[in-house]
């Protein structure tokens, strides 16, 4: 009798592997007719290769020979393969960057394919595209479209892609479809979407509605507070404690006010932690040249920092002091690396600068003044771009070639992480760049009337980055 209470023997020529041996023949009924991997060799790829030749040479005609191009040269180009059981490809797509220098985030997929035989109820071909989706945003894409035949436009609609317009390829009628991709818009909705619900009742002073500090009234003080989230002060105390100067610096920076202390809230398990933690602010505060003033220490509860500094200017730089038609400028620090344990969500730069190079930036917009400017949050640069925007009372599109980025991010990562420092102003155009030391600026985009950010590609298209407010806080 075997596993699954049948006594029938397994059929001469089935599957050779550790199910057939235990003779579990339900679970080898329900495994999936076919699955999908990357082309493995010469030989996946080659199979693919000739069931794109049987199909859109022979049996569509729609080119001559073969449907070879320069996407199957290109070493960053990815085959996904569909194999049966028996291991034959039975399908297949490819997908990859547009640009053929510089992968600014915008993939496209094509030569979509399905052997006659299989095609049908399976839904290979769905299956394929579904994975090519995934693995386009696991590689960081913020754009990925396909021309797409337009007898296919309805599947593709089903899968949620939508036409944008019509075109030809090879002489047949296709139309560029894109697929919505989500990543800005989640991070958003995660991190900074709840607020203005949640901050309506706080009796705030007008003026300064989500700015990065807040001008205390009748004096020339700005005070910034941030917390550090509680699993980063478990699993890196001395980088919390790092940042939990760095934020509040920035935030000073951001308003034009020059830091003058900062008080720190500690809680940790024991004295090993709390001292770790404590390194770590001290180490940056003495890079930043800013006086520990005072705070508060807990033991014996869970890890937690919170820090809040205080600075001075007579003149505070805005959030929302921009208007439609000012220049959007990114000015950032590229040095450095991704953090070790946040790949792909914090840029570590700060750490690695003296002290002097430190300040230099944080200067920077003091000494501008432009006429709106926020450090950049967890929401990364095209959510804080959005928080700029919905301040000022209006929207913002995004130069994706035109922004400033280390050569080891990508730019959906590099969209989207928390970097050392970064700061967006918003300006009349011309306005000279900030002097902010080692940190490399660049105008990567304009105000507009509106809401919401969007994303423009070198090809004119404008994808959605930001469909209408962050905050839900309004304009300032």
């Amino acid at each position: 009798m075997y596993l699954d209470g049948s006594t029938a023997p397994l059929a001469a020529d089935g599957p050779v592997d550790i199910l057939a041996l235990l003779g579990d023949r339900s679970t080898l009924a329900r495994r999936p007719a076919f699955h999908i991997q990357q082309a493995d060799g010469k030989t996946e790829l080659a199979a693919y290769r000739r069931l794109r030749t049987d199909i859109f040479v022979h049996e569509q005609r729609l080119f001559s020979g073969d449907d070879l191009d320069d996407r199957d040269t290109d070493p960053r180009t990815v085959v996904l393969v569909a194999k049966a059981v028996d291991g034959a490809v039975v399908g297949g797509v490819r997908l990859g960057p547009v640009d053929d220098r510089i992968d600014l985030g915008w993939w496209q997929g094509g030569r979509l394919v399905v052997a006659p035989e299989a095609r049908g109820p399976l839904g290979i071909g769905a299956a394929l595209v579904r994975a090519a989706c995934a693995r386009a945003e696991a590689e960081g894409a913020l754009r990925f479209d396909a021309t797409v035949q337009a007898r296919n436009e309805v599947l593709f609609r089903r899968l949620g892609w939508r036409p944008v317009r019509a075109t030809r390829v090879a002489g047949a009628p296709h139309l560029l479809m894109p697929w919505p991709v989500a990543r800005i818009a989640a991070q958003v909705a995660a991190t900074k979407a709840a607020l203005g619900g949640l901050l309506a009742e706080l009796p705030a002073p007008p003026g300064f509605g989500g700015d990065d500090g807040a001008p205390v009234p009748g004096t020339d003080v700005i005070a910034a507070c941030d917390a550090i989230v509680p699993s980063m002060v478990e699993r890196d105390p001395e980088w919390a404690g790092w940042c939990g100067v760095l934020v509040n610096v920035n935030d000073l920076a951001a308003m034009g006010a020059s830091p003058v202390g900062l008080l720190d809230a500690i809680g940790a398990r024991d004295t090993a932690q709390a001292a770790l933690v404590l390194a770590g602010l001290t180490r940056a505060a003495r890079a930043y040249g800013v006086p520990v003033l005072g705070g508060h220490t807990q033991l014996g509860v869970p890890a937690a920092l919170s820090v809040t500094a205080l600075g001075r200017t007579g003149r505070p730089v805005p959030g929302g002091g921009g208007r439609p038609g000012h220049a959007v400028r990114l000015t950032a620090d590229l040095g450095g690396g991704w953090r070790a344990g946040y790949r792909g969500r914090q840029w570590d730069s700060t750490t690695r600068r003296r002290g002097e190079e430190l300040r230099a930036m944080t200067r920077a917009v003091a000494v501008a003044r432009p006429a709106a400017a926020k450090d950049v949050s967890m929401a990364g640069i095209a959510g804080t771009l959005g928080m700029l925007a919905e301040a000022s009372g209006c929207g913002a599109v995004l130069d994706v070639a035109a922004v400033p980025r280390p050569a080891g991010a990508s730019m959906g990562d590099w969209l989207t992480c928390f970097p050392g420092f970064a700061m967006l102003t918003a300006d009349e155009p011309h306005t000279p760049p900030l002097p902010a030391g080692p940190a490399i600026g660049a105008v990567c985009g304009e105000l507009t009337a509106g809401q919401g950010v969007g994303l423009r590609w070198p090809d004119g298209e404008i994808t959605e980055a930001v469909t209408s407010t962050v905050t839900g806080m309004g304009t300032a």
